[in-house]
């Protein structure tokens, strides 16, 4: 049985409409995949759209470390942009095609996790999965399309990073392969320089780029989720530029540029 974790995000869903083209290219790709035999799960981020919302509603975007501090008041709001993020999401997968159902990390406790404290607040890293809320969707012929919200032991309601729960679902599934799809085609050694990309980077690697601040901003918590889910149990773990069309369908025939991260 085959596995994959997909996380999508940031430029690839500025467009949410029914017809977003990405998304119906995503929903080509995926339904080929589920024809094949492969278990696929999707994960979606939603940073613009809470930012919009905060915006409105007259609240900050803060960020330390790569991960947005959440405040109580502003952790209704981040509910608010997932929740209508997810909708749009899987409304549009379904228009294209793709037989899929909507979560949250709420549903059957899907996501439990923990506050990281301050200055972070209700965001939160993941403590435990339940694999088996996913499977169920499996089994009934769906793709799960899940949001990062999650929750603590006491039922309180957490922000966890949509790159970090993907990290924690594909190593808890012992999924073969997870994609983590960026707005850059490849993992830079120098951020600031486009011509030290690298094609592959040992676990090693990442964790010094980690804490030397060479990933940082968004790329943080992607190389984190990469070094969760190899040690977790996920096979293989590939970051890839999710505003190419049919960016998964490439990564999986090796057709684009790519960094693979590995043991």
């Amino acid at each position: 049985m085959t596995r994959l974790v997909v996380k999508i995000g940031g430029h690839a869903l500025d467009d949410l409409s029914p017809g977003s083209p990405a998304l119906a290219a995503l929903a080509e790709d995926l339904g080929a995949l589920t024809t094949d035999g492969t278990d696929v799960v999707v994960v979606h981020g939603g940073g613009p759209q809470i930012a919009d919302l905060l915006a409105r509603v007259g609240l900050p975007s803060e960020f330390h470390q790569g991960l947005r501090i959440t405040s109580p008041e502003a952790m209704s709001y981040v509910v608010m942009a997932l929740a209508s993020v997810n909708a749009a999401v899987v409304a549009a997968l379904a228009r294209a095609g793709l037989s899929c159902v909507g979560l949250s990390g709420v549903d059957g406790a899907l996501i439990v996790g923990r506050s990281l404290g301050a200055p972070w607040d209700r965001a939160a890293t993941v403590a435990t999965v339940a694999p088996g809320v996913l499977e169920a969707q499996w089994r009934g012929g769906f793709v799960p399309v899940v949001s990062p919200v999650g929750l603590d032991e006491d039922g309180n309601l957490l922000n966890c990073n949509a790159d970090i729960v993907a990290g924690a679902l594909a190593g808890a599934l012992g999924a073969n392969t997870l994609v983590l799809l960026s707005d850059i085609d490849q993992l830079r050694a120098d951020p600031d320089d486009p011509t030290s990309v690298l094609t592959q980077v040992s676990t090693s690697k990442v964790e010094e780029m980690i804490h030397s601040g060479a990933a940082r901003d968004g790329m943080r918590p992607k190389m984190a989720a990469a070094l969760d889910a190899l040690g977790a149990g996920a096979q293989r773990v590939v970051l890839a530029n999710g505003t190419r069309p049919h960016a998964v369908r490439d990564v999986v025939l090796g057709q684009i540029p790519t960094t693979e991260v590995v043991a």
